[in-house]
């Protein structure tokens, strides 16, 4: 194996090795293969082009090239399409899935679970920083360069995992792997160096001065340098164990939790209200984010609701932007609500305590909520009956850290009888929360109706799809599901029926409102456990996603389709159901859900939370994308001129050559002419000699060439055009009519001449391309030379200080 072949060989393999540190971040390390398999296509596209040879920036297009068109071809069609046929298939998928895969990475905790998104943006990040490695380390052969984008890999990884116990050994790994990468080049050093003197070999090894001798002994350079490296490393992993104060770092592991006053873990914080909701059903640490007393005579049906999701725009649930008030002492009556249900409510007082480390701007409470004692400044949503962290400065809002306060809400106990019995609700809210994207799948409303056949009243309808969910429609609660976003994913949920409480949530609204009932999705935390002292403790996997459909008289009603146990179904829609009664969900492994919380990414204008709520002013529109259009025609445009760019990449140098030799032979000069004539030659593989007359010049490229008679006799009247252009007197007449088609004639029969794959090469890759370099070179030197005269010259202009 040649020396750049193993500069190759360890370049991929320190990046794979450092890539290890990236386990961390994910649940599993199903990637790493995937990524390995890829970067070893990669590295060898790149040792494929620098045998050829292509230039360097050629050899760099090339290697990410094929690395994007495997990564589009491995995961094109697992993400939300927009438009049909092959375009969408491996381009609007593959855009959205990594879209996915940056919103995943800000949503889930560490370790993540490996969705395909993630799994994406892993795969291409170790693709990238292996390009950058062999690009530094053999394209340019500078292999101390390519351990900064290693660092910049590892320092990710350590910083976004925390360090670890494990982390010392991902040190090892990328240090090992970067240490082999310069012993690698070191020793491709010193073999150009030629002999190199070192130790006198031991009693029977043969005599070499080379690297390694022909007994396999290392000479002293090569075993000094191990020996650096050994120390060197040695020394990074135990002085940070030695001196306490360098614990952390890239090796150390983070301040403890309980040190930092974030408890077990830290604050608990997170950027969707929902979607965040599965890396904490996934979560190891079940910490208690909420204590709460209520004299409640129905407990089991005391859920904390944090806010209500609104508006399905074809991508995903979430509030509607909605103007906020300030907190009324007393609050609205909740939208719906009439006798006889009202009379009957009881109105409950529930006291509430927030850990210290649950960072939450929406405040949860029992629905509906008729006053709230609170400390600090809120604001009010009447339409979700929600309380929202206020603005206290730049960066800084108002959340439910620490806080206790108390609320009063009713407990509502509508019959089967009254819900069924409901009349049509108020027109503005069934046009509002009856609304479906255009681009939702057929298949949702078709199985909606399948469900509900034979059903009189909504009250019906709706306990039909909740027991479709819950009890008899095959569905499995996993975890471990991807929640998805975009109408395909209730499609994808209703065939794969596999998911937890936010697919159950979202599929019952979405099914819902295709018949013409008002739904939306509630998010907040089941009852809790009630401790002996009294007191209801709440913990990070009791968070919960439910659908509320809106009956009137009786207002928004929480359904319980998520087949979990634990999870209680509301008496109401039990009994008396013309369908089959819905017992408790059999027990699954399940493990119930965390803080759904809105952590506070703002903006210096406006807080997006506060302007998805209506706080900042006019809410921009929901954004709807269609089903049939497929892509926009700019998208279509600036994707077809890339497809044509990818494809003509590799034809740029016969390109060149072609338009190079019509220039050459439209000037009609004998010299020019019989460059050409050179420069087809070399590209069929006869290499120019500058050294020859044009008379044995003619001869060799006639025998090496293998010239029939014809154009053999071409090739000798160029030439003897040749000899009177150098050596006729002035003014002699040296050119004639038929030089251009003697030079294409010869270049036929070299054509002619050359087995098919060489023939290909000679049009696809010639080798007198190389003069696009030579010339690039040529004229940095030339551009070096001028400015260093015109500094000089400067210099000497100058006046010199102190003369006379």
């Amino acid at each position: 194996m040649s020396g750049r072949a193993k500069l190759t060989l360890f370049a991929a393999l320190a990046t794979l090795l450092t890539s290890w540190s990236l386990n961390a971040l994910v649940d599993s390390q199903a990637w790493l293969l995937q990524a390995a398999l890829l970067l070893a296509v990669q590295s060898a596209v790149g040792a494929g082009a620098r045998r050829v040879p292509l230039a360097r920036a050629l050899t760099v297009a090339a290697q990410a090239l094929v690395s994007l068109l495997l990564l589009a071809f491995l995961y094109a069609g697992k993400g939300e399409s927009h438009g049909d046929g092959p375009l969408a298939y491996l381009v609007t998928d593959f855009g959205a899935l990594f879209g996915q895969g940056v919103r995943d990475v800000g949503e889930f905790a560490i370790p993540a679970p490996l969705t395909d998104g993630i799994k994406l943006l892993l795969v291409s990040g170790v693709l990238l920083i292996g390009l950058l490695v062999d690009t530094l380390a053999v394209t340019l052969r500078t292999a101390a360069a390519a351990g900064l984008p290693l660092l910049a890999l590892y320092s990710v990884a350590s910083g976004l995992a925390g360090g670890g116990g494990a982390s010392w050994f991902s040190f090892l790994l990328a240090g090992c792997g970067y240490l082999m990468l310069l012993l690698s080049e070191g020793r491709d050093r010193l073999a150009q160096w030629g002999r190199v003197f070192g130790a006198a070999p031991r009693r029977g090894a043969a005599d070499s001065g080379l690297a390694n001798g022909a007994g396999g002994q290392a000479t002293a350079p090569v075993k000094f340098g191990r020996r650096i490296g050994a120390v060197t490393l040695g020394l990074a992993l135990a002085v940070p164990a030695v001196l306490p104060s360098l614990g952390g770092g890239l090796l150390g592991g983070t301040q403890d939790a309980e040190e930092s006053g974030g408890g077990a873990g830290g604050t608990i914080s997170a950027v969707n209200p929902l979607v965040s909701l599965q890396s904490n059903l996934n979560a190891q640490d079940n910490r208690v984010i909420l204590k709460y007393r209520t004299n409640s005579p129905q407990q089991a049906d005391q859920y904390l609701r944090i806010l209500a999701l609104d508006e399905f725009n074809g991508v995903k649930w979430e509030a509607s932007g909605r103007a906020l008030v300030d907190v009324p002492e007393k609050l609205p009556e909740p939208p719906g609500l009439r006798a006889p249900v009202s009379r009957s409510a009881i109105e409950v007082t529930t006291s509430i305590s927030a850990a210290d480390y649950y960072t939450q701007r929406y405040l949860p409470m029992p629905y509906p909520a008729t006053s709230v004692n609170i400390g600090g400044k809120w604001r009010f949503e009447p339409a979700g009956r929600t309380l929202v962290g206020d603005q206290l400065g730049r960066d800084k809002f108002q959340n439910v850290q620490g806080a206790e306060y108390t609320v009063r809400s009713l407990l509502l106990k509508p019959t089967a009888q009254q819900l069924q019995n409901a009349p049509e609700p108020d027109p503005a809210v069934q046009q509002e929360y009856t609304k479906i994207p255009d681009n939702l799948p057929t298949v949702v409303a078709e199985t909606a109706r399948q469900v509900t056949q034979g059903a009189k009243d909504d009250y019906t309808r709706a306990v039909k799809l909740q027991d479709y969910f819950a009890v008899n429609g095959g569905f499995r609660y996993n975890t471990r599901t991807a929640s998805g976003t975009g109408p395909q994913a209730v499609a994808r949920f209703l065939a794969d029926k596999e998911g937890f409480c936010v697919h159950f949530a979202f599929s019952m609204a979405a099914m819902s409102r295709t018949l013409g009932i008002p739904a939306r999705v509630a998010v907040g935390f089941t009852p809790g456990e009630k401790q002996s002292d009294g007191n209801v403790n709440v913990s990070m996997r009791d968070a919960h996603a439910w659908p509320e459909l809106y009956f009137e008289g009786v207002g928004w009603t929480r359904f319980e389709p998520t087949p979990r146990s634990g999870i209680n179904i509301p008496e109401y829609s039990r009994a008396q159901t013309p369908a089959t009664q819905p017992s408790a969900p059999a027990p699954l492994p399940s493990q119930s859900a965390a803080q759904p919380s809105t952590g506070p990414s703002t903006t210096p204008e406006c807080p997006p939370n506060l302007k998805k709520l209506g706080e900042c002013g006019a809410a921009a529109p929901a954004q709807s994308t269609g089903g049939g259009g497929g892509p926009s025609v700019t998208t279509v445009l600036g994707w077809t001129a890339l497809a044509v760019a990818v494809l003509g990449l590799p034809l740029l140098p016969m390109l060149w050559r072609t338009r190079l030799r019509a220039r050459r032979l439209a000037t009609g000069e004998v010299l020019t002419a019989w460059r050409e004539l050179g420069d087809t030659a070399w590209d069929a593989g006869v290499l120019p000699d500058e050294a020859l007359s044009p008379r044995r010049a003619a001869s060799r490229i006639v025998d090496l060439g293998r010239l029939d008679p014809e154009p053999a006799a071409a090739v000798h009247r160029v030439a003897g055009a040749v000899e009177r252009a150098l050596y006729a007197p002035p003014g002699a007449e040296v050119s004639y009519p038929e030089l251009a088609d003697d030079v294409l004639l010869a270049r036929t029969g070299l054509l002619a001449s050359a087995d098919r794959l060489p023939r290909l090469r000679i049009l696809l890759l010639p080798r007198s391309a190389a003069r696009i370099s030579w010339a690039f070179a040529a004229r940095r030197s030339a551009l070096a030379s001028a400015v260093s005269t015109r500094l000089t010259a400067a210099r000497l202009r100058l006046p010199l200080k102190g003369r006379g």
